[in-house]
This record gives C-alpha cells, sequence and structure tokens, in this order.
C-alpha cells in the first residue's frame, strides 16, 4: 500500500524534533443503496482516502490529516502539527502517550467467502425491492404506510505505522442492512419498526440473516402489538428485559460512561460527563454479581471486529464491570498516560481525518446458563419486553428510560397476550442491582456509535442475554 509514505512521514515527523509520531493510511470504499416501498431512490459509491498523522511535540499531541498522497502534502501536515504544537506548549505540555512494550506488527484481515463483486447490482437491487413484497403480504388488518431499506457495503483498509515500533496493515469488509417500516390502523393509530443487520463478512451473511423471515415475522409481531396491545400493569410486577435492549442499555449505561475521555471531561461540551469517577475504578460496586459487562473487538465476523487498534496495541476482552464492580475504563495511549496504565486497546478512528479516541466495539451483557423457558416459568404475572422503540439517558449516563414496543404479559409461565407502550425508566445502579436471573442466548445487534467532536461514528455491536429484574413499576406511554 502506502508503507513507503508512512515511513516518510515517521522519518520526516523525526527529523523535526518530535518524540512520537504516527502515520495512518485509511481508506473506506462504501456503496450504498436506498430503496423507499418498491423503487430505488438512489444507488452511491463513495470513497474515503488519506493519512491521519499525530506527533508529540515538547509534551503536546497534535493531529492532522491529508487526502493528498503525496511527500510535499505529508510534509506540510507534520509542519503544521509542530507549529500547533509550539503553539499550544503553554497549556498542554505533559499530557504525552503511554508506554507500551508490545505493540503490534502484523497483517490481518476480515475474510467474505462471497465478495461483495460475486453478484450483480441489479441482483442485489431486485432482492431488496422483493423485501417490500414480504412485508406487504405478512399484513393483515393494517396498512404498510411506509417502507424503506439502507443496504450497505464497505470495505475498510488500514496500514498503521508508529515511532516506537508499531506496524499493522488490516483490510475488513462489513455488510449492514437497516429496515424502516410503519403500520397504520385507522382506530389504533400507528406503529414503527427498525430492524437492523450488520456484521463484518461478505454477502454470505445475507442468507446466514434470513431478512425475509426475520422481516415477515417482525411485521406480523408488531401488527398484533399494535391492535391487541393492552396497557401494562400499574402495580410492581416481575419484569423479563429482552436481549435487544439489555444490549442498547449497556451500550449505553456501561459503555459510554466507562470511556476514559469522557471521565476526564474532553467531552462534557458535546455528549456529556460520566457519572463514573477515577477513584471509582475497581472500588465501586455498581450492581450485584450478574452485572459483568464486556467489551470484545475481537468476536470474529463481529460489527465492531478488529485485532489491533488504530495506535497498534493489541485488542483484547475489557471487562468494564466485572460481578457488579467498576472494573476497567477504555483507553487510548492518551487517557493511559493520564491514568498511569496501560492501554487496553480501545483506540479507534472513523477514518483518516479523525484522531484515535478511546471507543467501543461489540459490548455485551455476560449470559447466564438458564433457557428463556426456565426464565419465565415461575413468574405468576409479569411482563416481557421484547425489543424498543424510543429511549433516552442523561449525560452523565445514570438516569435512563426505555419505551418497549414488541412486549408481552406473562402469565403463569407463558407469554399471553401483547402489551403496548412500556417505559422501563431507572437508574444505572438499579438496572444492575436488579438483575434476578439471565438467559444463555447470547444475542448481538448492530449500530453505528457517536461520539467525538468533530463527530465520529463507528461500527458496533451490542447485546446481551434475556434478563430478568425484580419486581419493579412500569410507565406508559399514553396513544
Amino acid at each position: 500500500m502506502y508503507i513507503d509514505l508512512l515511513s516518510y512521514a515517521i522519518d520526516y515527523a523525526s527529523s523535526c524534533g518530535v518524540s512520537y509520531a504516527e502515520a495512518r493510511y485509511h481508506l473506506r470504499n462504501i456503496t450504498g443503496i436506498v430503496i423507499r416501498g418498491s423503487k430505488v431512490i438512489g444507488v452511491s459509491f463513495r470513497k474515503e482516502e488519506g493519512i491521519g498523522i499525530r506527533v508529540l511535540y515538547k509534551g503536546v499531541l497534535t493531529f492532522t490529516s491529508t487526502n493528498e498522497l503525496s511527500r510535499e502534502r505529508v510534509r506540510e501536515a507534520i509542519d503544521f502539527s509542530i507549529a500547533s504544537a509550539k503553539a499550544l506548549e503553554n497549556i498542554a505540555r505533559g499530557r504525552g502517550l503511554s508506554t507500551e512494550v508490545n505493540l503490534g506488527k502484523a497483517s490481518y484481515e476480515a475474510l467474505a467467502s462471497k465478495p461483495f463483486d460475486s453478484k450483480p447490482m441489479d441482483v442485489k437491487i431486485a432482492e431488496l425491492k422483493d423485501l417490500w413484497t414480504t412485508a406487504n403480504n405478512a399484513v393483515k388488518e393494517s396498512k404498510l404506510s411506509s417502507f424503506a431499506i439502507i443496504y450497505n457495503e464497505s470495505e475498510e483498509v488500514k496500514e498503521i505505522l508508529t515511532s516506537d515500533g508499531a506496524w499493522i496493515r488490516s483490510k475488513i469488509p462489513r455488510i449492514s442492512i437497516a429496515i424502516n417500516f410503519v403500520l397504520l390502523h385507522p382506530q389504533k393509530g400507528t406503529i414503527q419498526r427498525i430492524l437492523d443487520f450488520g456484521s463484518s463478512g461478505g454477502l454470505e451473511l445475507i442468507n446466514e440473516w434470513k431478512v425475509s423471515e426475520e422481516l415477515e415475522n417482525e411485521v406480523r409481531a408488531i401488527e398484533n402489538v399494535l391492535l391487541r396491545g393492552v396497557p401494562p400493569p400499574k402495580e410492581p410486577i416481575d419484569i423479563v428485559v429482552g436481549s435487544e435492549v439489555v444490549g442498547l442499555l449497556v451500550h449505553e449505561s456501561a459503555g459510554h460512561p466507562m470511556e476514559a475521555d469522557r471521565i476526564w471531561g474532553r467531552e462534557a461540551a458535546q455528549a456529556g460527563e460520566s457519572y463514573v469517577k477515577p477513584e471509582m475504578v475497581k472500588h465501586e460496586r455498581i450492581g450485584n454479581e450478574h452485572a459483568t459487562v464486556i467489551d470484545d473487538p475481537t468476536i470474529p465476523r463481529s460489527n465492531g471486529f478488529y485485532l489491533y487498534d488504530d495506535e497498534g496495541v493489541p485488542a483484547r476482552p475489557r471487562y468494564i464491570y466485572l460481578n457488579g464492580i467498576i472494573n476497567e475504563l477504555l483507553h487510548n495511549r492518551w487517557t493511559a498516560k493520564i491514568f498511569g496504565i496501560s492501554s487496553n486497546g480501545a483506540a479507534r478512528a472513523m477514518n483518516y481525518a479523525s484522531e484515535p479516541i478511546p471507543r467501543m466495539s461489540n459490548t455485551y451483557l455476560a449470559p447466564g446458563d438458564m433457557s428463556f423457558e426456565e426464565l419465565i416459568e415461575d413468574i405468576n404475572y409479569g411482563i416481557y419486553i421484547k425489543s424498543y422503540m424510543e429511549w433516552n439517558i442523561d449525560d452523565i449516563r445514570w438516569g435512563q428510560r426505555y419505551v418497549g414496543l414488541e412486549a408481552y404479559t406473562i402469565r403463569k409461565g407463558e407469554l399471553a397476550e401483547p402489551v403496548r407502550n412500556p417505559v422501563l425508566e431507572l437508574t444505572t445502579r438499579a438496572f444492575y442491582s436488579s438483575i434476578v436471573a439471565k438467559s444463555k442466548n447470547l444475542k448481538f445487534y448492530p449500530g453505528t456509535c457517536g461520539k467525538g467532536e468533530p463527530h465520529q461514528g463507528v461500527p458496533v455491536w451490542f447485546g446481551g442475554p434475556e434478563v430478568r429484574l425484580s419486581k419493579m413499576r412500569l410507565g406508559v406511554i399514553r396513544v
């Protein structure tokens, strides 16, 4: 690829007196298809290619980038970085990078058994358009008032070189499908569902996902909720939360507040702060023994997959909550230096024009050992919230609210009538302290995690098992 240009960047920066230099070639090729109803709205092809450069000069870390892959432009970018460091010397000195002894020297890729070009574009479009027919045929008593698909194929290629010995080359193909549909009934109103699929790999994933079958099942289930859903009970009851809701909840209430730069206050003006304080790590209890949350970028075929982060640090599972204890923050080398530890490989950059900052990858609640049937068999009266339609959380990631979409009453250990708009409102500690039992059914869901200023969106998974909570009171949205 561009190893000669990266080597030139490192050599030139070092000759200018920097104590650290990092050059990252970053390419993203993205193909998108947008469909509304049964019509194609657009097909797009986008290429993002360039080099991101960081230097540490007299204790000041700066970042620049260029999309012109020439020595002249790289040299200009480095000169600008050093000039910026000199201007910031009196206010930002002393926040260097952690010293890492196990930086990677490796080349790897996520394999696609069916490459993106193994199927013609017109065939892909025809198959996506068929999903509208599938959804329309599944509707029985309401109307499919809105239907849209966003389909993306992407290939991300990186080559990273640092002055302290890291060299990483990687290629990761990803594919995603987002289906958004709305059902309308004259007397019952409307209900909306967004169904997401996403992983690293190739076209083989589409067959594995069984998109048409999943869509048909979702349409029927959501229509049932719209037409026959009853209000949730007002008294405190046993609650079982589905893996989709659990995954979102751990992403928002465990992953984000455990990002070390957020705790340090770097995102306070844009994204908020964190309830977590540095002195809580390894000491503060946030939940019971069931509360173990893991962030693991090494899961094969995952949406957030990588083996080395964007600073060359080897990736590994991070146990951010361990048996109810706040255990491990997500670090890049900058925050690791501040906290006096080594990085745990959480540095990710969206593209060549983005700096590597602490990010989640695949975040999930560790599963238990029960089947779903065992989880609910002794519940005389309760509620199962399988999926969500909306949510919000405060800016320190403490108070939060999740509105159920597909939900059911549990009667004598069996799922019964659907429930409309149950609201689970609680604090982070209340959720992790209220877990009574967990199923063994670990399931993941794709997303694009947003963070940073300028904004960066990176692919992730979030997931977990079904979780049973101790008795609590639900709210309701009136329609």
